[in-house]
């Protein structure tokens, strides 16, 4: 358990947390979440006690051990894979180094013996003898292969150090467990196997992450930064996100009868009920929504940018047909004899292990890369807008504010009132509008591409990863546009929720062939037949 009294931080005039209360008990997980800025990361750092409060205080139960997942992935370099995973347990690895160095002696004395006994008894008590046994389970939940396991960390790769550190914070059986953006780097497998770890970790879990699916599938509670305070709720984050959009929605209808609204929300409660997750947490989940009143839910102070594609000309039958396109880089053969035919209304996922396949594709097909052998046509009826994956060119004339950067893609010259009105849809409102564009933030210049895209009316979008940099926000925003929009589409995101409530078609370009699906997302990793083809095509 970790209890939080009376905290309060400001920076200058800016005030992050005041007077913030809550406890957060065992058998738990939280997750924090707060738009981009609020302070999630800073208030975690409260937690662990790297940094500290200006008021208040954080206390844990006597005895009990917080582990932190480490952001900085070079930190132990020098260190043995297997070696940095028990480290996790300070006091372990301590009295485990402190026996050896007493065993090296060359002269054991007497009191060396005695000093080692009650080492041994504190390391039996600590769970010593299985550490190594713990530490390679977590390691090869999480994918790292037991013949890297006394490898040091410098020869790891940067998505290997990440799995390494996640190990870390797991290892021991921490009380408390913070963990800041968890599922960064990681493959789908190990974020699989993460959920089902903490679905069924006993103590207690305080998570920030932008992965909405992770959120719903881990979490039992929201703790939701706002107003410079922490308020606490029950249920997932679909849970929090619909019932503060009905509270606004409450908000502004004041005038509807207080019947009506409660059963507007026993209904909104019985659905959410319905549909909780089957992990061991949604018994408690249920039992726990069904007690909340109409005053437990409150309207969000969060802004959401409005995302909207409106193809100008109906896609016809012919769309886009793709023949034998291969492409080497760097001495590697990226992609290998690609075929497929995109037709009207096709919504395409192009997922796995192999990122620079799909990125490659998506340049090619929009004529930014020559293919070294194969053809691809796209029919005479479509137009189409790319959002690439790294968008740094365009925004290298630092001399444009954001109104003339936008004009450059206006089709029709639209006037200045036009295109402020249209950035202050996507957030930028006020003098925001006369930024450079050359100092924007990633998330800022992510909504200026979506912009760009939205402006040009096309009917297929092309988008390589839009959800990199973005707050839940925009990405709720941007995904809630996606699915309403009525053209066709290729893209990629490591956002599941994203690709499930978006794709109709999964695509996989493995080094051994194309697997090529008219499914879901959910329904293309359910199907176990299916991935054990798919893992063998890797082979």
């Amino acid at each position: 358990m970790i209890t939080v009294s009376n905290v309060s931080l400001r920076f200058g005039d800016r005030k992050l947390f005041e007077d913030v209360n809550i406890k957060f008990t065992p058998g738990n997980c939280y997750g924090l979440i707060g738009a981009n800025g609020a302070g999630k990361s800073t208030f975690l750092k409260i937690l662990s006690g790297e940094i500290e409060s200006q008021t208040g205080d954080v206390h844990m139960g006597p005895g009990e051990r917080l582990a932190v997942l480490k952001q900085n992935h070079f930190e132990y370099e020098d260190q043995e894979v297997m070696k940095t995973v028990i480290m996790g347990h300070a006091r372990l690895y301590e009295v485990m180094q402190e026996k050896d160095a007493i065993y090296m002696k060359a002269d054991f004395t007497d009191e060396d013996g005695m000093k080692a006994a009650e080492l041994e008894g504190e390391f039996a008590e600590l769970n010593g003898w299985e550490a190594e046994s713990e530490a390679a389970i977590l390691l090869k939940g999480l994918g790292i292969s037991e013949d890297l396991h006394a490898k040091k960390m410098a020869e790891l790769t940067g998505s290997e150090k990440v799995k390494v550190l996640l190990a870390q914070a797991l290892f021991g059986k921490p009380d408390v467990l913070l963990l800041d953006e968890p599922t960064n780097n990681l493959d789908i497998q190990a974020i699989q196997w993460l959920e089902e770890f903490l679905i069924n970790f006993e103590n207690t879990v305080i998570v920030v992450s932008h992965d909405r699916h992770f959120l719903n599938k881990v979490c039992t509670h929201i703790a939701d930064l706002d107003f410079s305070k922490i308020q606490v709720y029950v249920g997932n984050y679909d849970f929090w996100y619909e019932s503060s959009q009905l509270a606004q929605k409450m908000a502004s209808d004041a005038n509807k009868k207080k019947e009506e609204k409660i059963k507007e929300l026993q209904a909104f409660i019985a659905r959410f009920s319905a549909n909780a997750s089957k992990s061991k947490q949604a018994t408690s989940r249920k039992k726990l929504l069904d007690k909340i009143s109409l005053d437990d839910i409150r309207p969000s102070s969060r802004r959401y940018p409005y995302v909207n594609f409106t193809p100008e000309r109906e896609i016809g039958n012919d769309v886009l047909r793709v023949e034998g396109l291969t492409k080497t880089i760097d001495g590697v053969k990226v992609l290998d004899n690609v075929s497929f035919i995109m037709n009207k209304d096709d919504k395409i996922a192009l997922v796995g292990r192999n990122e620079l396949a799909n990125s490659t594709l998506m340049k090619i097909l929009m004529g930014e890369m020559e293919a070294d052998s194969g053809t691809y046509k796209w029919g005479v009826t479509t137009s189409q807008a790319f959002f690439p994956k790294d968008n740094s060119e365009y925004f290298e004339n630092g001399d444009l504010n954001l109104v003339d950067w936008l004009r450059q893609y206006s089709p029709n010259d639209q006037s200045e009132s036009f295109l402020r009105g249209f950035l202050g849809r996507m957030l930028f409102s006020g003098e925001e509008v006369l930024k450079k564009a050359n100092v924007l933030s990633g998330g800022e210049k992510v909504r200026c591409m979506l912009s760009k895209m939205m402006l040009s009316g096309s009917n297929v979008l092309l988008l390589d990863d839009p959800t990199n940099h973005l707050d839940l926000e925009s990405i709720t925003a941007l995904n809630n546009g996606l699915i309403s929009y009525k053209g066709s589409m290729i893209f990629t995101s490591h956002d599941h929720q994203f690709v499930e409530t978006i794709a109709n078609r999964v695509i996989e370009i493995t080094p051994n062939g194309v697997v090529d699906k008219q499914m879901t997302y959910d329904e293309y990793l359910e199907d176990s037949n299916l991935q054990k083809q798919v893992a063998g095509m890797y082979a």
